[in-house]
């Protein structure tokens, strides 16, 4: 019995006591390293209480030393590079005892983490001109490019258990693998840009899988704040999506374990899966995870992270013609919080391109499909492994006009450039012209026309209540005391209906609508409401730096007079969801 009590202690030691030395999964030569002003992370796998050597040399020889203890239970050790000036190329190496592993031809530059579901998976091979940019290629050798293999788990992995493409230099033939499967072309392209911008080195992570909500890239906390159930059980299997859908599983496999890597910032492209799930709850979801993000790698990288690691996003693109569906459109207004444009108080230092107008209905990749059989990643209906695929028009090929206006965007937020106009016009003022039916709509930036769309802005009127009017100084729908009018302008009573308001005229800053119906009282204004809103750039507003004015969902709230009609006061909306 002492015999095979010793032999069951032996097969519970801990496997880490013998463990060979290794850096962790994701580190390896060609890799990017984060530049100063913060210090890169280096972690790895040891032998228990063993101590670590970190070295890193260049051409002219030594120019670190580091010391890290390998700890438990999971025996790993971790240091802090000094700060490092972009460049390369240099050699890190670590050593244990008569053991030593190198990593050769790294690079420091910025680190830039691309996730999301399958329009960042869609890969360079897929795009439009895909063949002139899988030639040009070669011409981008201090871009370094690394790829997550999808992996899915219900606890939280310390490192990555499965890579699809190492880091690399990048090439034809690894940008270009397949469909959806690496190197993702929105991330390829953003890094591009910003290498051509910078003209230094530019790490690209890519960490996506298509079909996945939100909640399976959100760690149990984020759930929790959003109220949103944490069991496996908690998502419908019968949502029509490729990818897991149940919780916490993409962040315990895919994100957790990169938390040790110091970023210089995150590119994420996802919410169609959420077009189906949860929709109305991603305006909590989805700052939710920015933040959980942020504090997550802080805290990971031992503080080399920012706290406020700028966050891009991509908001939603089209799926179909003739929609009667608005919930890409809810979708879109809570990508920013319902607030409008980013960055704002609920997310700071974030950054979005606008996508809506680059819809492509002729795209060969996504459709629902519904078939049976087994597959990687599908999620079965039942016991007769039914499952939906998604194929068709809601994957755009136009990735390089959404690289350029990320691109502008992470100029302005994660590079400080004050002076570049990185977003569309806004609305900032309206007043109505009661006795003639005209409202007039000013806005932040110069106007450009490229459409007079019937259909692009909608007015809800009615009649108003004795409780109607606001408390003067308020700016919130509680603060002035707002209630709903007792009659509707539409031909319905109840509820109101939105009715179109055609442009009648395009100035500098100002649009004219004609109003429908009664005209003594707007209750709402909102603009490009619809699943599919325009034609390929082809929306009715632009600024002169072509760049879409943005989707919105507006109160407008009577505000006294002003020279030429009523003045409205302009807030961002919930209420009419």
């Amino acid at each position: 019995m002492a015999a095979w009590a010793l032999l069951a202690l032996l097969a519970l030691a801990p496997a880490a006591a013998g463990r060979m030395l290794s850096f962790a999964s994701y580190y390896g030569d060609h890799m990017v390293l984060q530049k100063k002003p913060s210090g890169a992370v280096v972690w790895g796998h040891g032998e228990l209480g063993a101590v670590v050597i970190v070295t890193l040399s260049g051409p002219s020889g030594l120019i670190m030393e580091k010391t890290a203890q390998v700890k438990g239970p999971s025996g790993t050790w971790t240091t802090v590079l000094d700060p490092m000036d972009p460049g390369g190329p240099y050699a890190l190496t670590a050593q244990q005892g008569l053991e030593d592993v190198t990593l050769r031809d790294i690079y420091f530059g910025d680190v830039w983490l691309c996730s999301g579901q399958s329009n960042m998976a869609m890969t360079v091979l897929q795009v439009a001109n895909a063949s002139q940019e899988l030639a040009a290629a070669a011409h981008y050798p201090y871009i370094r490019i690394f790829a997550a293999a999808p992996a899915r788990s219900d606890v939280e992995l310390e490192d990555l258990e499965q890579i699809d493409l190492p880091w690399s230099i990048p090439t034809a033939e690894n940008l270009g693998h397949g469909n959806f499967t690496y190197f993702s072309a929105v991330c390829w392209l953003l890094g591009r840009s910003l290498y051509e911008a910078l003209g230094s080195p530019i790490g690209l992570v890519e960490v996506a899988w298509g079909g996945t909500p939100i909640e399976a890239w959100s760690s149990r906390r984020v759930l929790q704040a959003c109220g949103l159930p944490e069991d496996t059980g908690s998502t419908s299997p019968h949502q029509r999506l490729s990818g897991p859908q149940v919780p916490s599983v993409l962040w315990n496999a895919m994100i957790h374990p990169l938390l040790n890597m110091t970023l210089r910032g995150v590119a994420w492209y996802q919410g169609e899966a959420n077009t189906f799930l949860n929709t109305d709850q991603y305006n909590c979801t989805f700052p939710a995870l920015i933040a959980d993000w942020r504090q997550a790698f802080h805290t990971g990288s031992l503080g080399q992270t920012e706290p406020l690691l700028p966050f891009g996003f991509v908001q939603l693109s089209t799926y179909r013609h003739q929609s009667a569906d608005d919930s890409f459109a809810r979708l879109r207004w809570h990508q920013t919080a319902d607030l409008g444009v980013v960055p704002n108080a609920r997310m700071p230092n974030t950054f979005m391109a606008v996508a809506m107008d680059l819809g492509d209905e002729h795209s060969p990749y996504g459709r629902w499909v519904l078939g049976w059989g087994e597959g990687v990643g599908m999620e079965f209906l039942g016991t007769s492994h039914i499952f939906f695929l998604f194929l068709g028009s809601i994957h755009p090929r136009d990735k390089q006009n959404v690289a350029h206006r990320l691109l502008l965007g992470a100029k302005a937020v994660a590079y400080g450039d004050k002076e570049l106009v990185f977003q569309g016009p806004y609305p900032t003022r309206a007043v109505l012209e009661v006795t003639s039916g005209l409202l007039n709509v000013t806005y932040s930036q110069e106007l450009i026309c490229r459409q007079r769309d019937a259909q692009a802005f909608e007015v809800r009127s009615g009649i108003s209540s004795p409780e109607s009017s606001p408390k003067k100084g308020k700016a919130t729908l509680t603060d002035v005391g707002f209630s709903p009018p007792q009659v509707c302008c539409s031909s319905q009573a109840s509820p109101c209906q939105w009715l179109p308001a055609p442009v009648v005229a395009v100035g500098s800053h100002t649009v004219t609508l004609a109003l429908s119906g009664c005209r003594t009282l707007v209750l709402g204004l909102r603009y490009a409401w619809a699943e599919w809103p325009c034609e390929y750039q082809a929306c009715p507003l632009y600024n002169p730096q072509g760049l879409p004015a943005p989707p919105f969902l507006l109160d407008t709230l009577p505000a006294g007079n002003a020279a030429g009609g009523r003045e409205l006061l302009l807030l961002p909306s919930s209420r009419f969801l």
